[in-house]
C-alpha cells in the first residue's frame, strides 16, 4: 500500500471511531523518518487507547503490523510506527502542550481527506 493510501485509510479508521480534529500532514520533505504523520484526538485516556487500538486492530487485518507502538500504558500520547506513515494520537491536554502541527506543518503539507458525515 503506498503511503499516502495508508495515511488516508488510518484517518478513515479514527474517524469512524469518533476520533477528534484529525489531520494528515505530508513531511517526506521535511524528515527522512516518514512521509506522512496522521495526528488525531481522543476525548479520555480510554478513548485514546480504543482509537490507537482500533487503527491496530483494522492493519493487523490486512497484514500490516506496526514496527513500533508506544505510550499504550499511559494512553496519553500513543505513535503507531508504520515506516513510512507514523500515527499520534493525543489526550487533549498533551496535543495542545507539544503542538506537534507547529512543529510540521508547513503551509503546504496538510493533506484533504473527506470526514464521515
Amino acid at each position: 500500500m503506498k503511503s499516502r493510501d495508508l495515511a488516508l485509510k488510518i484517518a478513515e479508521i479514527l474517524d469512524k471511531k469518533g476520533a477528534e480534529d484529525i489531520m494528515i500532514l505530508e513531511v517526506d520533505h521535511l524528515t527522512s523518518i516518514a512521509d506522512y504523520f496522521v495526528i488525531a484526538s481522543g476525548r479520555s485516556v480510554q478513548s485514546v487507547r480504543s482509537l490507537a487500538e482500533d487503527v491496530e486492530d483494522k492493519l493487523l487485518e490486512e497484514d500490516l503490523p506496526p514496527r513500533r507502538k508506544e505510550g499504550m500504558n499511559e494512553s496519553r500520547w500513543i505513535v503507531l510506527d508504520y515506516a513510512s506513515v507514523i500515527v499520534h494520537v493525543f489526550h487533549p491536554e498533551e496535543r495542545e502542550y507539544y503542538n506537534m502541527e507547529r512543529l510540521w506543518m508547513d503551509g503546504s503539507n496538510q493533506v484533504e481527506f473527506a470526514v464521515q458525515a
